[in-house]
């Protein structure tokens, strides 16, 4: 009786210490765990768990285990929203317009903002604020290191990710507008003397492999391009070696700006690859610091404190003779 008694005593105690342990969750969802982006996020969200250990909010990193899950992601939003200790939301939309109905369905009285990839414009109202990449400036400065090797224009291919992802669509219109000196050209047809050619834009749905089999079909399509826009580094990070098998023979002709290729990010292997002269330029995000960002700026959001919209953070730019000083530490 007396032991029946302890363990009821026990089991009380443990259910009345639950809900005192508990901690509020700022949650991020990203687009899949399978991109080593998304986990540079991840690195930040616990780094801000570790420096505040003893705090009552929570960062939790989550996503479909694919970046090519689109309807996951959707989901684990859907889920993360039902839960009672979800207090904030920050999300990195694959497919904006998807998320956009997601979060109208779920009509969350918690705060929404959106991490590296925002909302479209006419669905912007639905998040608080976007903490990022200023994606139209990373795609300018691509196109920028692009006509500077190339300044009389020439035969481009562009590679993209999600067609619905409006970051990459973002970068690819800075990176247009960048090389005609025009606004908002949907596609290049000769205008500041580059054109875009058949079968381009490519998306790969940020998968690296696919990139760097899109690229080479690509070059045997069109022996005469100039030039690769890469809104985003899946081939080099994805597929370092891939990558580098296809690009070693052009070497010389990369570094006499013969053929030019400017990319985005700087993670993984890019940096060397870089390095190694296989690529004009880099011009990369900070993911580590986003993460790191995040579980503040939802705390405001929550403390109903003003936050900026946006809130972007900063960019790297590497080329082969910046690559030992280009990022920031």
């Amino acid at each position: 009786m007396r032991k029946s008694l302890l363990l009821a005593a026990v089991a009380v105690m443990a259910l009345g210490a639950g809900p005192a342990l508990a901690k509020k969750q700022l949650v991020i969802v990203v687009k899949g765990l399978d991109n080593p982006f998304f986990e540079a996020i991840n690195q930040g969200c616990q780094k801000w768990n570790k420096e505040n250990a003893s705090s009552e909010y929570e960062c939790f990193y989550t996503g479909p285990a694919s970046t090519s899950d689109e309807a996951g992601e959707a989901q684990i939003v859907q889920d993360m929203l039902s839960k009672p200790d979800t207090v904030a939301m920050a999300i990195s939309p694959s497919n904006a317009p998807l998320i956009a109905q997601t979060i109208k369905s779920a009509n969350p009285s918690i705060p929404i903002m959106t991490l590296d990839a925002d909302l479209s414009k006419e669905d912007a109202g639905l998040r608080k604020t976007y903490l990022g990449t200023d994606n139209y400036l990373m795609g300018y400065k691509i196109g920028e290191y692009i006509k500077k090797g190339k300044p009389d224009g020439g035969k481009i291919c562009t590679i993209q990710g999600n067609p619905a992802a409006d970051n990459i669509l973002r970068r690819a219109q800075g990176m247009r507008d960048a090389l005609t000196g025009q606004k908002d050209l949907p596609a290049l047809a000769g205008e500041g003397g580059w054109t875009e050619v058949a079968g381009c834009p490519v998306f790969t749905n940020d998968d690296g492999a696919k990139g760097v089999q899109a690229m080479t079909d690509i070059l045997a399509a069109n022996p005469d391009l100039d030039a690769f826009g890469i809104m985003g580094g899946w081939p080099l990070f994805g597929a370092p070696q891939p990558y580098r098998d296809l690009f070693k023979p052009m070497a010389e002709k990369i570094a006499k700006n013969e053929f030019v290729i400017g990319a985005a990010d700087t993670i993984g292997d890019e940096v060397a690859i870089a390095k190694e002269g296989l690529v004009t330029a880099l011009v990369g995000q900070r993911p580590f610091e986003m993460g790191y960002k995040a579980p503040s700026v939802m705390i405001d959001l929550v403390e109903g404190k003003p936050v900026a919209d946006p809130v972007f953070t900063g960019l790297d730019e590497c080329t082969k003779d910046t690559v030992d000083t280009c990022i920031q530490k």
